[in-house]
Formats: C-alpha cells, sequence, structure tokens
C-alpha cells in the first residue's frame, strides 16, 4: 500500500467506478447474451436512432414471449442488458422511455377486468377469477423484462445503477416515474435486509474496497490517501454493510473516531497532524460519517438499528466505551432558513427574531456599518471570522436551528431534516448543537458552519425508535429544549 500513498486517489471516483461496473457488466454478460440478433448498431448510434428503437421493441417483445427455455431466456435478457450498456445518457433514456411507454399496463384490460368485477357475482369461484384476471392486468410487462434482468449475474447491481439514472429523469417525465415506482417495489421485494453483513475496513483491505470508499464518501470528502490512512488509524474504525445481492459493494459506510467526551468540531476529528489516542482509552466513539454508497438503493430501508450492530461490535472490542454519538451535519437547515427570509410579502425576520436578536444584531450593524438584516448578514462570506457579528448570530441561528430539527416535518410526521430522520429512526436523541463545527464551504451552505450530536443512549434506542416511529414523537435533550424555549 505505500506506492498508494504517493498519489492522490484519483481513479476513485463515482463516474470512474460507474464505468468500471458497466465495462464488468458487459464482461458478465458477454457469455450468455444471445449473439445470433445482434446488438443493434449502437456502436454508430448511441442514442439509439430511430430504427434501432424500433428493433429494440421487437427484442424486448421476444424477451416478454419466453420462447424456448430458460438458458435462452437469460441470453436474451443478456442482449437487451448489453444494448442498454452500449448507448450513452440519451440513448439509454429513449432506451427507458420505450420500457415505460410501450410495455406499460392494458388499460383496456384493465377497464374490461374491473367491468367483469363489477358484474357481481353469487358464484365464489367466478368471483375469485375476476380477481385473479384483474390483478393479472394491474402488472406491467415491463415489471417482467426487469425480473429477467435481475436474474443475471450481477443483474441486482445493473437495476440498481439503472434506477439512479431513473431518480433524476423521473422529475418532469410523469411516466418515467411510473417506471421508477415500479423499479423500487421490485427491489425492495427482492432485497432482504436480513442478509447484511457486517465488515470492518481497514488500511490492508483490498484497494478496490478502498478506491470505493474514497469515491462513496458523501459528508466529509476524502482529499488524499494519507487523508484516508488518518481514517483508519488506530484510533478509528470504518465499517461497511454489505448484502448478498451485491457481495462486492459497499452499501452504508460508517466511520467512527474514538476520543475522550462527545467531540464538537469535525475539523478536529480530521486534522491529519493530530496525535493518535489509546483507543483502549477512550470513553466516546464518534460516529462522523455514514454515507450510503447507492442512490439506487433510496428508499429502501436498511432497517432500524444499523448504528446498534455497530455499537455492539465496539462494545466487544473496547470495555471503556460509554457513550456513543455522533457528530452529523445538517442538511436541510441553510436552505430551510433562506426559504423563510425570501418568502414573499412577509417581514420574516419580525417573525423569527426575538426583539433581543434584533436589537443585538442591529446594534452590531451600527458599529461596523454592516447591513442590519439577518439575510445580508449571513450572505457575508467572512462573518465567522468577524467574532462581534458571530456572537450575535449565535443564539438565533443555533433556536431556529432547534426548531428546523424538531418542529419542521415531512408529510407523515416524520422529521424535515433526512439525517436528523435517519438517527431519530435509529434510536437516538438530538442532543447538542455545536456552533462553527464545519467551517468549510459545505458546511457553511448546508448549517450556517453548526453540526449536531445525536446520542446514541443504549438502554433508550428503542423507546426513542417506537417513540419517533409511532408517534412522530423527537426525544432532545434539556439543552436543545432551553433553546426552544429561549
Amino acid at each position: 500500500m505505500t506506492e498508494l500513498t504517493t498519489r492522490e486517489p484519483e481513479v476513485a471516483t463515482r463516474d470512474s467506478l460507474l464505468n468500471r461496473t458497466m465495462h464488468n457488466l458487459r464482461e458478465a454478460w458477454r457469455e450468455v447474451a444471445d449473439w445470433r440478433g445482434g446488438l443493434l448498431s449502437t456502436a454508430s448510434s448511441p442514442n439509439l436512432s430511430e430504427k434501432d428503437a424500433e428493433a429494440l421493441k421487437a427484442k424486448m417483445r421476444d424477451c416478454l414471449e419466453a420462447r424456448g427455455g430458460e438458458v435462452s431466456a437469460r441470453a436474451r435478457a443478456a442482449n437487451l442488458g448489453r444494448i442498454y450498456l452500449a448507448l450513452n445518457a440519451k440513448g439509454r433514456k429513449r432506451f427507458l422511455k420505450i420500457l415505460a411507454t410501450e410495455f406499460d399496463i392494458d388499460r383496456k384490460a384493465v377497464d374490461k377486468a374491473v367491468a367483469k368485477l363489477q358484474e357481481g357475482s353469487d358464484n365464489p369461484e367466478q368471483r375469485a377469477k375476476a380477481e385473479r384476471t384483474l390483478r393479472q392486468a394491474l402488472q406491467p410487462p415491463r415489471g417482467r423484462l426487469l425480473a429477467q434482468l435481475n436474474a443475471l449475474p450481477e443483474g441486482f447491481h445493473f437495476l440498481v445503477d439503472l434506477r439512479a439514472e431513473l431518480l433524476e429523469w423521473r422529475k418532469d417525465d410523469p411516466e418515467l416515474a411510473a417506471l421508477e415506482r415500479d423499479l423500487l417495489s421490485l427491489l425492495v421485494s427482492w432485497f432482504d435486509v436480513g442478509f447484511l453483513e457486517l465488515r470492518r475496513i481497514t488500511w490492508d483491505s483490498p484497494g478496490s474496497l478502498l478506491e470505493k470508499m474514497i469515491a462513496y464518501e458523501a459528508v466529509h470528502p476524502i482529499k488524499s490517501w494519507d487523508d484516508l490512512k488518518n481514517r483508519l488509524s488506530a484510533d478509528r474504525r470504518c465499517f461497511a454493510f454489505f448484502h448478498p445481492r451485491m457481495p462486492n459493494e459497499p452499501l452504508i459506510i460508517v466511520q467512527v473516531a474514538l476520543v475522550h467526551g462527545i467531540a464538537d468540531n469535525v475539523h478536529t476529528l480530521l486534522d491529519e497532524a493530530a496525535p493518535v489516542l489509546d483507543a483502549n482509552e477512550a470513553d466516546t466513539a464518534i460516529f462522523y460519517s455514514i454515507s450510503n454508497a447507492h442512490e439506487g438503493l433510496g428508499g429502501i430501508s436498511f432497517g432500524n438499528f444499523l448504528i446498534k450492530r455497530v455499537v455492539d461490535e465496539l462494545i466487544t472490542e473496547f470495555n471503556n466505551l460509554k457513550t456513543f454519538a455522533t457528530l452529523s451535519p445538517i442538511p436541510g437547515f441553510r436552505p430551510w432558513l433562506a426559504g423563510k427570509l425570501n418568502e414573499p410579502g412577509k417581514d420574516t425576520e419580525m417573525e423569527l427574531l426575538s426583539s433581543a436578536e434584533r436589537k443585538a444584531l442591529a446594534g452590531i450593524a451600527e458599529n461596523g456599518g454592516e447591513p442590519v438584516s439577518l439575510k445580508t448578514l449571513l450572505q457575508l462570506p467572512d462573518w465567522p471570522q468577524k467574532p462581534e457579528l458571530a456572537k450575535a448570530l449565535k443564539h438565533p441561528i443555533q433556536r431556529l436551528c432547534a426548531i428546523y430539527l424538531t418542529k419542521e416535518k415531512r408529510e407523515g410526521g416524520t422529521a424535515y431534516d433526512r439525517v436528523a430522520h435517519f438517527h431519530l429512526s435509529n434510536g437516538s436523541r438530538i442532543e447538542r448543537l455545536n456552533w462553527l463545527a464545519d467551517t468549510s464551504a459545505k458546511g457553511m451552505d448546508q448549517s450556517a458552519g453548526m453540526m449536531v450530536n445525536y446520542l446514541y443512549k443504549l438502554d433508550d434506542i428503542e423507546t426513542n425508535h417506537e417513540a419517533y416511529r409511532g408517534e412522530g414523537k423527537i426525544t432532545t435533550s434539556s439543552a436543545i429544549k432551553s433553546l426552544l424555549k429561549s
């Protein structure tokens, strides 16, 4: 591994990993595919020409007809998958559009089945037959095509990456959105979280896995191999969850720092020059990065106690650990606050700030000549470096953030902030807000530099989880309660 420390991890990007995956899939399906019909003319028309689009529809219909035995069916599906992989982004979108529109449910058949069912019958056998007919009519043929692709070697991985593209393309296209919902439903039915396996990642792990750790890190980007080595040092632990359907792909990567007391600043945790602590003397485990590796698995629950599984692993190794907490970003706070401050026709600052907070900010503005409004003050790029301004902003921004984390809800009563929702679902409580804990450009854009500690108190995890998932109740510390009352 010494050679790796001398160069930047330029190959470890999501794009390069995706390209490598696509190449590996093409190779894996080379021997399976049916070559008699060729691969269309995609070499000269990666956009999927009109002529090739018609030929593609015929190949999809061939797959659905399921002529021949299992080997023939797999060959046709592999050929279809290789066609998709040979296209560029525009061609792949056209491919999926054909799948979404040409192989949707037959609405005339549905109407006919509904009418048959509504006719009613005192004969239970005839009614059961009508219900079966309706269920079959409501199943779009594209679902069978997706199931055939899933049955191929690495087929599940292929469909996960396919859905990642659909998540972007569905936004302004109702037909692709319907296809994405169908695919999500299928992935959920095929993915059993009970088979998740927890593995530790170390500096001695295979280079391909370390590359993926770099590429998939979504919270605090890994800048170099030295940065990675620091995150895998003796006072750090890194774990990843794997599943048999994607045995060589980490699904969630968890990074942990073993420290004294609850950490309040990410720059200190990631400081490569900081001395390495004796992990056996640490009393606190800080989860400072939890990254979902695959966008295509978004919306699939990995269970409610993934953190607890890591905690169990740490307790087994270290007897002195008493406290388990996170140092987490608050990715939605700054956009939420900007939305509030930009509401038309309202004096939002009058509503958001107390009289004491407005007076404190106005006093700073008078002395320093800065603009008075909270909105313009936050837009100053160097406000964290101005002690008086940062001091005046601290209380109102922390109080508003506490409101955002505890009061802002999505439909269904869950926390609006996605990171908060994850940790509250896992049984944590909101423990403490940390002022200017991440002053990177990303940290300032996400949350005005703040980070939050979620505390996992082992005796309360299950109770907190049940209260949140069942009643939408968010458990908080006394410090957070005090902020909300101030």
